[in-house]
């Protein structure tokens, strides 16, 4: 058996018993394949089908490990190609949207965890999970993207630029939004079996009721999302 062969089947016995939503009540950590694809995708396209064979899980926690309320979760799907990660969020929505009167999607918009908006965290090297790379996206399309280094005094750049793209498409009761990341943004590709940490959020509605879910629950007393500890891992399968 080539290592090859050896190391897809490490995966297959890995994921045979994933569950699609994380499990909080034992000390698994939460994990996910990102699946590679062939070609390129428009970001516009939610119907092609490559998002209708990629595997997709649900955000259905709050940050404290509690069930999310059903009318306030979203579906997610993970994949990659050789130029960049594509995330894809399915938002359910049966309450008003919290998000800005005047989007502007030409630039990112600084305090977008302010209103309606899905997250990604991801750390490329799990050594140094305190390093991390965050981008956000609004039911408006708008978006975020800075580096997070624990390390420094001031531990946000907000100067860095991805290159991200974004598109969302507002429907009754649901939200669809699609981040393109690509690979120069983190100044290196995954290869195959790879493992990079992270987790994904959604934050929605306002005031006492506003809903902060989380796929790996950081369980903190207060919503807090910036815990690297409580990372999950995304691997890069075939």
């Amino acid at each position: 058996m080539t290592a090859s062969h050896q190391r897809r089947l490490n995966l297959r016995r890995r994921y045979a018993v994933r569950r699609k939503d994380c499990p909080i009540l034992t000390m698994a950590r939460c994990t996910t394949p990102v699946t590679f694809i062939d070609d390129e995708i428009s970001i516009t396209d939610v119907d092609h089908a490559t998002w209708q064979r990629s595997p997709r899980f649900m955000l259905g926690r709050l940050w404290n490990g509690e069930p999310a309320p059903e009318h306030r979760r979203a579906e997610v799907r993970l994949v990659w190609s050789e130029s960049a990660l594509y995330v894809r969020f399915d938002a359910q929505q049966e309450e008003p949207l919290v998000v800005s009167k005047d989007p502007q999607t030409s630039t990112k918009t600084l305090q977008l965890w302010e209103r309606d908006v899905c997250e990604l965290f991801i750390a490329p090297d799990a050594r140094n999970r305190r390093r991390y790379f965050e981008f956000e996206i609004a039911p408006t399309g708008e978006w975020l993207d800075l580096i997070v280094d624990w390390a420094r005094d001031e531990p946000r750049d907000w100067d860095y630029a991805s290159g991200m793209e974004t598109s969302a498409f507002i429907e009754p009761g649901k939200v669809t939004m699609v981040m393109k990341i690509p690979w120069s943004a983190f100044g290196r590709k995954p290869e195959l079996g790879d493992v990079w940490l992270g987790n994904l959020f959604r934050q929605v509605g306002s005031g006492e009721t506003r809903g902060y879910l989380a796929w790996s629950p950081t369980m903190t007393k207060k919503p807090e999302f910036h815990v690297p500890e409580k990372f999950g891992e995304f691997v890069f399968d075939k």
